[in-house]
């Protein structure tokens, strides 16, 4: 197999070198694993992937936010990594689910790199009247609809893993198709 490039993607030339690098654990037999932590994921992920040649484990580290050290690393991290092509990192809080005052905090947070921001916002987004205007953006509906697919998403889930019947399942889907279908800035 070829070194692995960005931590998630190589070349694969036969299906011997197809790889799966998951990043959370949402359903095993008979449970839904909403109530897990990040790092609970993430061992428990490394472990299955110790035993199948399959799985890739995913990077991530767990850092302290009030550490200075622990944010300069992680920028200094994430600068290498994007100008090397990478796309970005994704912070987690521990808990998958947290509520706060406004309700359910959105599980990830994805910090994107200048050349994939170029990609999605435009060649030039980095221009002071366009960060400007990238900053006037609602993102209000986009929260909204996210918090909604991910409370559908993990309905479905429950309902799967309850044996409902599939027709039960699938409307959990379908609603998610039919959220899709709202316009909403693809940049966001």
């Amino acid at each position: 197999m070829e070194q692995i490039i960005d931590g998630y993607c190589w070349a694969a030339d036969s299906t011997e070198d197809y790889r799966i690098a998951p990043f959370h654990i949402l359903v095993s037999e008979g449970k839904v694993h909403a109530d897990q932590s990040h790092i609970w994921y993430m061992k428990t992920l490394g472990k299955l992937a110790d035993a199948d040649p399959v799985l890739q484990t995913t990077g991530w580290r767990r850092i302290d936010l009030n550490s200075a050290a622990d944010r300069e690393a992680v920028i200094s991290w994430w600068m290498k990594h994007t100008d090397d092509g990478g796309e970005g990192l994704a912070f987690k809080p521990d808990a998958f689910t947290l509520r706060g005052d406004k309700g359910l905090i959105q599980p990830a947070m994805k910090v994107r790199g200048r050349d994939y921001l170029r990609i999605i916002c435009s060649p030039d987004y980095d221009q002071p009247k366009n960060i400007e205007r990238l900053r006037q953006r609602g993102l209000r509906r986009k929260f909204s609809l996210a918090e909604q697919e991910f409370k559908l998403g993990f309905e479905g889930l429950h309902r799967f893993v309850e044996a409902l019947p599939l027709s039960k399942v699938r409307e959990c889907a379908l609603a998610l198709f039919a959220l899709e279908s709202e316009p909403v800035d693809p940049r966001l």
